[in-house]
């Protein structure tokens, strides 16, 4: 497909090889004004903001996502195989399940286990495990040991429900070793493994679905502050 696309009025070069990806756009709004430097914005189209601007010297963008699985697969997928992206990093909070596991750890989602049926499409004869760029992970575990950052790694969530109607739902995950539930990472590494391409999740704990742990909203402001900038010094040159 030609850009621009239905979803994306970016030209051809207005994003860079690393896309940061939160789920609201306005929050990719505030991490273009307050990180890059000269951030232009390239997409307006359904109000999905997107930046490219530069962070310490090198070319970043940073682009909102929506809620869920569908929503991301269609900027992600677009963002891989239409505009040349080779690393995608979502941003993003997340509820904890498990008891190792509080309110402001940065989790970093090693694998992304999903009730989604996304993978369906690819007709793979089995159940694949949709699982994040090692070399990206590698990196954001250093760089958070670097910077002072509680991180923790492992398995996420990616529910296509969040409101869901069974109240064992977030028992059988917790019982199976997942970190929290967060509602996109599953369809992005699944579309970055078929485009080849590098993905990796970073997610700060808001709150815990199990003790009642929740951050307040200037607790929030800080904690994702230091997810964003986590985030963008592990972004590839």
């Amino acid at each position: 497909m030609a850009v621009p696309t239905p979803h994306n009025a970016a030209k051809a070069g207005d994003i860079a090889k690393t896309v940061l990806m939160p789920g609201d756009p306005l929050r990719a709004k505030v991490i273009a004004e307050t990180f890059l430097e000269n951030a232009v914005c390239f997409n307006t189209v359904r109000n999905m903001l997107g930046f490219t601007g530069t962070y310490k010297g090198k070319r970043v963008s940073v682009m909102g996502s929506g809620m869920g699985i569908p929503s991301i697969g269609i900027y992600s997928y677009e963002l891989f195989n239409f505009y040349d992206v080779e690393n995608i990093i979502r941003i993003g909070s997340a509820g904890a399940f498990s008891d190792e596991v509080h309110v402001r750890d940065i989790i970093l989602a090693q694998g992304a286990s999903t009730n989604s049926n996304y993978a369906d499409q690819f007709g793979i004869p089995g159940t694949f495990a949709p699982l994040a760029d090692f070399g990206l992970l590698r990196k954001a575990v250093e760089t958070g040991e670097k910077l002072g950052y509680k991180t923790v790694v492992g398995n996420v969530l990616s529910s296509d429900v969040f409101y869901h109607a069974d109240p064992t739902f977030n028992d059988k995950w917790k019982r199976m070793g997942v970190l929290a539930v967060e509602m996109e990472s599953a369809a992005l590494y699944l579309n970055a493994t078929y485009a080849g391409k590098k993905a990796l999740g970073i997610f700060t704990v808001s709150d815990h679905i199990y003790t009642g742990e929740a951050l307040s909203a200037q607790e929030r402001q800080d904690s994702f502050k230091e997810m964003m900038e986590l985030a963008l010094e592990v972004a590839p040159e």
